[in-house]
Order: structure tokens, then sequence, then C-alpha cells
């Protein structure tokens, strides 16, 4: 590049889009002790934030094709209120990489009663991964 010149670099619109869902984790789908719910739980919910970003970014329900890497970092329990987002991180010609979040936002308190709950004043990040998912090619 000579001085004064600038690099054109064109930007998919679609990098930085962000998918948000909420959903409360039923008592039903706690396996194990402490009202613990298992990590494919929020992997479903990852799914599904991922389906509604291809709906939004490409016109399609799109196929989740991988994980490059998941984190479980707090558990998850029923009574919770779960928050999964996904962020287009790159979009190529028919893939696109995903960032993925989920937060904790709403907690059950059966300490302080059978049915009491509580907004967490910071919400928890209770599992983070990277994916790839795969759109059909553009129609004529």
């Amino acid at each position: 590049m000579t001085t004064g010149e600038r690099e054109h670099v064109d930007i998919d619109p679609r990098v930085g889009l962000t998918v948000t869902q909420r959903r409360y984790v039923p008592h039903a789908h706690a396996h194990y002790g402490g009202s613990l719910v298992d990590g494919a739980y929020v992997l479903g919910m990852f799914g599904d934030v991922a389906t509604e970003m291809c709906v939004r970014a490409d016109g399609d329900e799109g196929l989740f094709a991988s994980y490059d890497e998941v984190q479980f970092r707090a558990p998850v329990r029923a009574g919770d209120v779960l928050e999964a987002t996904a962020t287009v991180t790159r979009a190529g010609r028919r893939s696109r990489t995903l960032a993925f979040e989920a937060r904790v936002v709403c907690r059950a308190r059966p300490d302080k009663g059978e049915s009491a709950a509580e907004v967490l004043p910071e919400p928890i990040v209770v599992v983070t991964a990277t994916g790839t998912v795969v759109v059909p090619p553009a129609g004529p």
C-alpha cells in the first residue's frame, strides 16, 4: 500500500448479529443431586438459538455442523431461568461461526420457601462455546 491508500475490507453484515432466548428450567429436567441439570440441556438451548440465528441471517434453519469448544463453567439447577445468546463471529459462503454464552438470570431459592426465587444481581455465566452452522447455497 502506498501512502494515502486505504485497504478496502468488506465485512459481512451478519458478523456481530446476536440472538438471545430465555427458558425456565423445569424440575423434571433435574437428573442429579442438588437439583442439577445435565450439560446437554444447555447445548440444546444453543441449538435452538443457532437455528433462530440462521433463520434471521439467512432465511433458513441451517444445520449445526460442529462445536469447536465447550466449557461448563458453573452448575445449572432446576428452577433457573437461563438466557442463551449466539453471536456471529465469522460468515463464510455457507458456514457461520457462532460464539455462545448461557447465563443464569434468575434462580430458585428453596431456602426461603417452596416456590421462592430471585432475579440475580449479576447473571452467572454457566456455559460458553463456539460452533459452526451451515446453510444451503443461495437459490437461483
